[in-house]
C-alpha cells in the first residue's frame, strides 16, 4: 500500500471513516487470513483469530498514531493474538490441529500445471508445519505477505538485525527439511522399485 494512502486511511479510521475500515479490510483480510492459518494449522481458528484481528482495529482506530503503518500494525496484532492463543491452548489441553493449510496464488493454466503446483504446495505446506513457530512466522511475514524485513521485526517484537538472522536460519532448517523430503521421497521410490 503507497505510503499517502496509508496516511489518508490512518486519518479517516481515526475520525471513524467506516469506509476507511471497508478499504483497509479489502486490502488485508486475505493476506491476514492466509498467515494466521498458516501459523495456527487451524481454519477455524485462523478465522477467530482474524475476527479479533479486526476488532481490535476497530476499538484502536481513533487511538492509532497518524504515522501508524497499517500492514505492521494488523500483522502485529494477528501475530500477538496467535501468541496468546498458544499459551492459553497449552494450559487448556494438548494440541491438535486441523490442517486447513491455505496457499495463495493465481489458477493454474493446465493440469500439469495444477498437479505441479499441487505437489509443491503440499510440500511446501509440509515443510513449513514441521518449523518452529518462531522460523515459521518470519518466513510467512517476509517470503508469503512481503513485508519488508524492519516491518517483520517489528511485528516479531526484535530488533532488524535479530530477524535477519531468524530469517536465515529459517531459510537454512526450511531447505533441510525439503531436502529431507526430497530424500525420503527418493528412499520411497526406490523401495517400491
Amino acid at each position: 500500500m503507497e505510503r499517502d494512502r496509508e496516511f489518508a486511511l490512518v486519518s479517516r479510521l481515526r475520525a471513524g471513516d467506516v469506509s476507511a475500515f471497508d478499504e483497509v479490510y479489502h486490502a488485508f483480510n486475505h493476506r491476514l487470513l492466509g498467515f494466521l492459518t498458516r501459523m495456527a494449522k487451524c481454519r477455524s481458528v485462523a478465522e477467530d483469530l482474524l475476527e479479533e484481528t479486526w476488532m481490535r482495529l476497530i476499538s484502536s482506530a481513533e487511538n492509532l498514531d497518524a504515522d501508524t503503518r497499517l500492514g505492521p500494525w494488523l500483522f502485529t496484532v494477528a501475530r500477538n493474538l496467535y501468541v496468546s492463543y498458544c499459551r492459553n491452548r497449552a494450559r487448556e489441553q494438548s494440541y491438535t490441529a486441523d490442517l486447513t493449510l491455505l496457499w495463495p496464488g493465481e489458477l493454474p493454466q493446465s493440469p500439469l500445471e495444477l498437479v505441479t503446483l499441487n505437489e509443491l504446495e503440499c510440500r511446501l505446506d509440509a515443510a513449513l508445519a514441521l518449523l518452529p513457530a518462531l522460523y515459521r512466522e518470519v518466513l510467512l511475514l517476509v517470503g508469503v505477505e512481503g513485508l519488508r524485513p524492519v516491518d517483520a521485526a517489528r511485528v516479531c517484537g526484535i530488533s532488524p538485525e535479530s530477524l535477519r538472522q531468524r530469517l536465515s536460519r529459517a531459510r537454512k532448517l526450511l531447505s533441510q527439511v525439503i531436502a529431507g523430503q526430497d530424500m525420503s521421497m527418493e528412499t520411497a521410490r526406490e523401495e517400491v522399485s
